[in-house]
């Protein structure tokens, strides 16, 4: 098989497996080439090979076909070279040299956010999001960042009540109106804020980094003494560390070309 003949066959193995991927289980050959646009027998080959790498298991039964285990072990491969840390820091680093505070990225994980990486600035107190640490996604910059990127369906499954709505200092949302109202202005500025729910003193600017679907997979944030920072300069700080969770969106493989936030909105007056 030449080189330009395999070129197509990759792109098009990967789409099977994507499509796979984004079922909510296996699908037949026909399915799978109508949806793709292929002709049957050629999804029928690339089905084939990717069976014997082990990416594709066949169901005769139900003569359909699903991800196999070998996905499973890219999976937790991926997991190991912990790939968003790495990319990430070099930009964090940059970012607190550049703002002089520090800052963290953080993914969501269910109602919460896990803080992957924190970035002291020379000077700075030790705060609670350090490395490993857990808090609840409605009270953080960070989390109200990727929050504000969800479907409402998702929003509304992971807080279904009060109950869901962890009160650390009482401040914050405390029920599901209050919070859509928090992450109605996010989309509207363009980033997030926090201040004094996490830590009484500090507050938190913060935008989010998205995959190729636009999910918010991470989010950067700056977080800062709250009198060290006016409040009229935390959009101007949102913008510096808007471009560099756009570059962390293209490193992840995002859209080729990310707009950062602030190109993409007219300013509030």
């Amino acid at each position: 098989m030449g080189e330009s003949s395999r070129v197509p066959a990759l792109r098009h193995g990967v789409g099977i497996l994507r499509h796979l991927a984004r079922q909510g289980g296996p699908a037949t050959a026909a399915s799978i080439a109508g949806e793709l646009g292929l002709p049957r027998s050629t999804v029928y080959h690339l089905l084939n090979e990717l069976e014997r790498e082990g990416l594709v298991v066949h169901l005769p039964e139900e003569r359909r076909y699903g991800l196999g285990i070998g996905v499973f072990e890219l999976g937790t491969a991926y997991s190991r070279h912990a790939p968003l840390a790495r990319l990430a820091r070099p930009l964090l680093h940059s970012l607190v040299d550049e703002v002089g505070h520090g800052a963290h990225l953080a993914v969501l994980h269910g109602r919460e956010v896990l803080y992957l990486l924190e970035e002291r600035a020379p000077g700075s107190p030790s705060l609670v999001t350090d490395v490993g640490v857990r808090l609840p996604a409605h009270l953080t910059a960070s989390g109200r960042a990727m929050l504000a990127g969800l479907p409402a369906a998702q929003v509304r499954a992971l807080f279904p009540d009060a109950s869901a709505f962890t009160d650390r200092h009482g401040a914050g949302p405390q029920r599901l109106s209050e919070l859509r109202a928090v992450l109605a202005d996010v989309r509207q500025r363009g980033y997030a804020t926090e201040d004094g729910e996490v830590t009484p003193g500090f507050a938190s600017v913060s935008v989010a980094a998205r995959d190729h679907t636009g999910y918010p997979v991470a989010a950067m944030a700056v977080t800062f003494d709250r009198n060290a920072v006016d409040e009229r300069d935390w959009r101007a700080l949102a913008a510096q560390i808007d471009p560099v969770a756009a570059e962390l969106t293209r490193r992840i493989g995002g859209p080729d070309a990310v707009v950062p936030q602030f190109e993409r909105r007219t300013p509030r007056p």
